[in-house]
């Protein structure tokens, strides 16, 4: 290697030279990515989940231009230390419970052992106490009487007279309606699995099939299905929308004991604080491609290409999430401080101005007019940090793919800027799944 280098003239030594540094800077950048991915898998397995962003300067606080020289350490003397107990304050105990009001109340009067004969009452003492009557399966018995005329008791050429059963939800069905609506809340809003459901009828002496509560839960969904479409369209007639998609593990018919991945899109109405929920098996834009097909208004959803590939159509405007976009810079937080540290600190200037909007309760024209005037000059300002930190990090770099997510979407993440009505995230895209569950077609 010596006598190879000791042959190569001066700009060839100085072309090698510049060829190591260039793989140098390629391998130090690919240790730093893969340090990345390694520091986010620890993070989504052990870290905190929190997007939590505190300043570590407070910007009122002036700076000293100068080191200030540590003082010497004063000479350590003996001293007693003592101690004292404190006598805390006792905090009065705030007393029972109070129990709700709209509650039935079943009394019971206890009366003395004693003879109570002669004497007189002169007050109660009235204790309450909450208490439960567990559900119990009962059977309910329709008793119909059959009557004929006595002119046809003989001849029998009538059938008779006799009253029609009242309409069961399940057509010649064993379940009752009651029985019915509980395995619905069980399985969908508390979230009981048919089998501990099944388990729990045992403790009552009854066995049921996990094919027949399957069926009974089809066919309650097919009542069900004229609500969810009405929800479905008034959902849909919204002019804002926000949407997102979580995924699901889905039971295999085919294969026992095995899932499969499928797709909640949520599709949720900020101005009507309506949600639908609408399954697909796959994560593709054909879903909500189909649903959204006469949408016209606003679309709030994250960077995902699929919702890029809906909102070119004619009058849709779209709004991406600024939740999204702050996230990938909190990622990089830990690797350029610096950088991520300014753009966190824009980013909490503007959800400042938010939260001054909702507890204020500002109307959307008031809300519009904060925004021009406090948050305009943020995004501005902000847009142009982005491009100038876009040319001078490197493009794998934690801050530069934060700042790469951010660029090409940058006038859809400031369109909520169009309309007090809007919001700056479509983080009301993640409500709590309710009995708006029930309503979606995945039911087994």
């Amino acid at each position: 290697m010596s006598k190879a280098l000791g042959n190569m003239s001066y700009e060839q030594l100085l072309e090698a030279n510049k060829k190591l540094e260039s793989d140098k800077s390629i391998l130090e950048s690919k240790v730093s990515q893969l340090q990345f991915q390694v520091d986010q898998m620890n993070r989504l397995l052990y870290g905190s989940k929190r997007e939590r962003f505190i300043k570590n300067e407070d910007e009122n606080q002036m700076k000293l231009p100068f080191d200030v020289p540590k003082e010497a350490q004063p000479e350590k003397q003996e001293e007693t230390i003592t101690y004292v107990r404190k006598k805390t304050k006792r905090v009065n105990h705030p007393g029972r419970m109070a129990l709700p009001s709209h509650l039935p109340v079943k009394e019971t009067v206890i009366e003395p052992e004693e003879d109570t004969t002669g004497m007189k009452c002169i007050g109660r003492e009235v204790t309450d106490q909450l208490e439960l009557i567990p559900a119990k399966l009962f059977i309910r018995r329709f008793i119909r009487p059959k009557y004929i005329k006595p002119e046809d008791e003989e001849t029998l050429t009538q059938k008779g007279v006799i009253a029609p059963l009242p309409v069961f939800p399940i057509e010649k069905g064993i379940a009752g309606p009651g029985l019915l609506a509980q395995v619905m809340i069980d399985k969908f809003v508390d979230h009981l699995p048919v089998y501990r459901q099944i388990e729990r009828f045992k403790r009552e002496g009854i066995k049921i099939p996990s094919s027949t509560l399957n069926g009974w839960q089809e066919s309650v969904s097919s009542l069900l299905w004229p609500l969810y479409e009405n929800l479905k369209r008034r959902v849909l007639q919204q002019g804002y929308l926000q949407v997102d998609e979580t995924p699901i593990q889905v039971l295999d018919k085919t294969k026992k004991g095995k899932t499969h991945r499928g797709y909640h899109w949520i599709y949720s109405s900020p101005l009507e604080k309506t949600v639908l929920f609408d399954y697909q098996h796959g994560r593709s834009r054909e879903g909500p491609s189909k649903l959204l097909k006469n949408f016209k208004g606003y679309l709030q959803t994250d960077g995902y290409t699929v919702y890029d590939f809906i909102a070119k159509r004619k009058n849709i405007t779209h709004l991406n999430c600024m939740a999204h976009a702050r996230r990938g810079v909190e990622k990089a937080l830990p690797y350029d401080e610096e950088k991520a540290g300014y753009a966190m600190d824009m980013f909490q200037k503007l959800y400042a101005i938010e939260q001054v909007a909702r507890e204020e309760n500002f109307s959307p024209e008031e809300r519009y007019k904060l925004r021009l005037e406090k948050s305009l000059p943020l995004l501005n300002e902000m847009s142009k940090w982005m491009v100038k930190t876009w040319k001078t990090s490197l493009p794998k770099s934690p801050i530069g793919k934060a700042v790469a997510y951010c660029l090409p979407r940058w006038d859809n993440l400031i369109n909520y800027l169009h309309d007090g009505s809007l919001e700056i995230d479509n983080n009301l895209a993640y409500p709590n799944f309710t009995i708006i569950q029930i309503l979606s077609p995945i039911v087994i």
